[in-house]
Parts: C-alpha cells; sequence; structure tokens
C-alpha cells in the first residue's frame, strides 16, 4: 500500500486526537507520557500524568526525589517498576548527560524501561527521526489490515510486523504519521467494537473485508493462572495502622504495604514475630487481585496491637493513621483495605 503513510498523515491531521497534555516537543514530558502510557490507557494516565508533570516538571526535580515520593504519584496506575525505571534514568541521566534528555534512538534505547519501540516514539515525537513504533495499537491496527494471522507475541509474527512497520514509515512528517498510527488504533480500530465505517483503509483492509475483526489479532494463547493466598494483617493502635516496606525488586517493588503471613501462620503470633501483642479482632472481606502471572486471594485480619513501643519494631516498619497512609505508595488492594478504615 504505497500511499498508506500519506494518506493516515491526511486522517491524522483532519480527525486525530488533538489537545493531549504531552503533546509538545519536550522530550522529557514525552518520555514521561510514554511510559505511563505503556500498559495503560489514555483517560486513565491523564490525571496521574498532570499530578507527575506538577510535582516533577523536569529531570532535576525528579532524580533529587526520593523514591517513596515518586512512587506515591504512581499509586493505582500499576506496574511499578515503570515508576522505578522512570526514577533510576532520571538519575542515570544527571549522571551521564548532564542532566538532559539524551537524543538519538540508541542512546534512548539504553535508558531503565525503555525498548524499541518506546525508544522509537520518543525519538520521532521529540527529535523527529524516522523511527517505527509497534505498541499493542499498531500491531492490532497491521494485522487487521493486512491479515496477518497468529498471535502479535510471537516472535515469527513480531517480526512480519517490525518488517510492515519500517516498510511503512513516511519520508516526512514523522510525528503526525506516528500520533496518527497510535490515533487509528486507539479510536476506530479498536479490540472490541471497531469502526470500521469511519476508517480511511476500509477498503483495503483484510480483516473488513473477510469479516475477520474479531479474529485478528488473533488472542494470545490461554494459560490458566496460578493462584496464591496470603493473610494481610491490620495492625492498629490509637488510630493508626502499621505499614511495612515491600523489598525493592518484586511484586509491588518499594512500595508500603499491610504485614502478611502465610494462610497456615496464626495471625497472633506472627504480630509477636514483628514486635507486637496483638489480639485478632475480625476477618475482613476478601479481595483478590490478579497480575500477569498469577492470581492473587488477599485476606485481611484486623488486629488491635495492646502496647506500641515509641519507634516501630525494625527498620521497614511504620505507623501512619489511615488518612497518611492513604497518600504513601500503597498497592491498589491495600489501598482499598485502608479505605474502608
Amino acid at each position: 500500500m504505497q500511499d498508506f503513510a500519506l494518506r493516515l498523515i491526511a486522517w491524522q491531521k483532519a480527525h486525530g486526537r488533538r489537545g493531549l497534555p504531552w503533546q509538545i516537543s519536550d522530550p522529557y514530558a514525552v518520555w514521561v507520557s510514554e511510559i505511563m502510557l505503556q500498559q495503560t490507557q489514555v483517560e486513565t494516565v491523564i490525571p496521574y500524568y498532570g499530578r507527575f508533570m506538577a510535582r516533577f516538571p523536569d529531570i532535576t526535580s525528579l532524580a533529587a526525589a526520593p523514591e517513596d515520593e515518586v512512587l506515591a504519584l504512581w499509586s493505582g496506575l500499576g506496574y511499578y517498576a515503570r515508576a522505578r525505571n522512570l526514577h533510576a534514568a532520571a538519575r542515570r541521566m544527571m549522571t551521564e548527560h548532564n542532566g538532559s534528555f539524551p537524543s538519538g534512538f540508541e542512546a534512548i534505547q539504553t535508558l531503565p524501561g525503555i525498548g524499541r519501540s518506546t525508544a522509537a516514539a520518543i525519538s520521532a515525537f521529540a527529535f523527529g527521526e524516522q523511527r517505527a513504533i509497534l505498541d499493542g495499537n499498531v500491531k492490532r491496527v497491521f494485522c487487521r489490515l493486512f491479515g496477518v494471522d497468529g498471535w502479535p507475541g510471537e516472535k515469527a509474527v513480531e517480526a512480519r510486523l517490525w518488517k510492515l512497520a519500517e516498510m511503512l514509515l513516511p519520508e516526512e512528517d514523522i510525528q503526525s504519521y506516528t500520533q496518527g498510527i497510535m490515533d487509528l488504533g486507539a479510536t476506530l480500530c479498536r479490540r472490541s467494537r471497531p469502526d470500521c465505517d469511519d476508517c480511511p483503509f476500509a477498503d483495503d483492509c483484510i480483516a473488513n473485508r473477510e469479516c475477520r475483526q474479531g479474529e485478528l489479532p488473533a488472542v494470545r494463547p490461554r494459560k490458566d493462572l496460578p493462584e496464591r493466598e496470603t493473610i494481610m494483617l491490620v495492625l492498629r493502635h490509637a488510630g493508626e495502622i502499621l505499614l511495612q516496606k515491600r523489598p525493592s525488586s518484586g511484586i509491588w517493588g518499594g512500595l508500603w504495604s499491610l504485614p502478611e503471613c502465610t494462610p497456615d501462620e496464626d495471625v497472633v503470633l506472627a504480630a509477636r514475630h514483628l514486635g507486637y501483642e496483638a489480639e485478632l479482632l475480625a476477618a475482613l472481606p476478601r479481595l483478590d487481585h490478579t497480575f500477569s502471572h498469577f492470581r492473587l486471594a488477599i485476606h485481611p485480619r484486623a488486629l488491635a496491637v495492646r502496647h506500641r513501643p515509641d519507634a516501630a519494631h525494625e527498620p521497614g516498619l511504620i505507623w501512619l493513621t489511615p488518612e497518611e497512609a492513604g497518600q504513601a505508595a500503597l498497592p491498589a488492594p491495600v489501598r482499598r483495605i485502608v479505605e474502608t478504615l
């Protein structure tokens, strides 16, 4: 399709999304938005982006901030490794790039949390480089338009999609083209209920001609998710609750959470191991949380601490009121538990 890029650019200028807060040439702003938009929809990102940029308007302020504050502003957005990578990348820019955002696709791709497609998007929007992107929206558009069978996560299928992405690049106006391919997937070529009537490529689209929109792209081969269980201790004393810092790596890395024990452990004994004599008050309603590779059943247990030392028993523990805890970097299900208090 030789005129694909020209038609897409024309469509974007007439019908594409306008007024998104990150649609500026500042590479820092583009970078923050691209990281937030990984696996997250625009409508969800906009309020988080506004708060984040108000507090961290540049690389210097982000690099200087403690990780807890960065994670607190990210709390609820999910995939917290993105926030830790942003923070680490900002600090690397301070030491290796004199506090400036590196220009050039190769240099950008060396930063933590940035892969080929994200580096290409930043390079295109911020520096006008002719680079192809291949995010989820673009994969869906190409699979339907060109009738690409197979799950896009398979290496051979992804390689074919990258070849298409490179082949279709325009000779100029890469910013409009890149925004256009994103907009087409997000607003018309949606996962469900695609708006083929308004699509500028409806007559060329193999999925539309063959009524295969529901089949393309192919879904990931289904795998039953394993289930795990945990007990979360809601330890309370004098109107405050105990939070525990999670390890920097792994699930909810670096966030504040409720202390945990296994379902076969005695919760009073688990509280004693933390340094507190406590009495079990009640079993709170179960919460279920799904990660990408397992489901977690959370069983909160409310306990009253009889006596609390002036300081926490060990580093990584802190007592806060529910209101103070609500401002901390908490995983989403923990935040829901705290909000009930």
